[in-house]
């Protein structure tokens, strides 16, 4: 009898094993200000005033400084397979010198980076692409600037 209560309760704790690894874990990484943190940053606030309303980013722009970007994720794990993005969330504040010119948050909406919610100047929310870049500048020299005249 004793060989068969200890083969019952080590299949106990084995269906116990095997049901937890199973199970769904979700992990959240990064910080997103809540809506009613963001409600206190307006457009033409300073930076200061910013980082005191909704603290400080979790990334700025790689080039220049003239984005605070704040990032939040959240990852589905089951049993074995690989951890699965399953939302994400930016929130984009966007400086030009000082002052807060875009405040804009975006989302994950099947696969693809979605717009929820802007409070946008008339300042370009899309940024200068390549070929603008190649392009926008065609004309805008002076032939006397490559003559060094002494």
């Amino acid at each position: 009898m004793g060989l068969i209560a200890r083969a019952g309760r080590l299949a106990v704790v084995l269906s116990f094993a095997v049901a937890a690894a199973c199970t769904t874990i979700y992990r959240n990484h990064g910080y997103v200000p809540p809506d009613e943190d963001l409600a206190l940053v307006d457009v033409g606030d300073s930076r200061a005033e910013v980082q005191e309303a909704v603290g400080p980013p979790t990334a700025t722009g790689v080039l220049t400084e003239e984005g605070w970007y704040y990032v939040k994720s959240r990852y589905r794990e089951y049993g074995w397979q690989e951890p699965v993005e399953v939302d994400r969330e930016v929130v984009a504040i966007s400086f030009a010198g000082d002052r807060v010119t875009n405040v804009e948050r975006f989302g994950l909406e099947e696969g693809r980076v979605v717009p929820i919610s802007r409070r946008v100047t008339d300042r370009n929310t899309t940024g200068v692409g390549f070929l603008q870049q190649l392009f926008g500048n065609l004309g805008n020299f002076n032939p006397a600037d490559f003559f060094n005249e002494n």
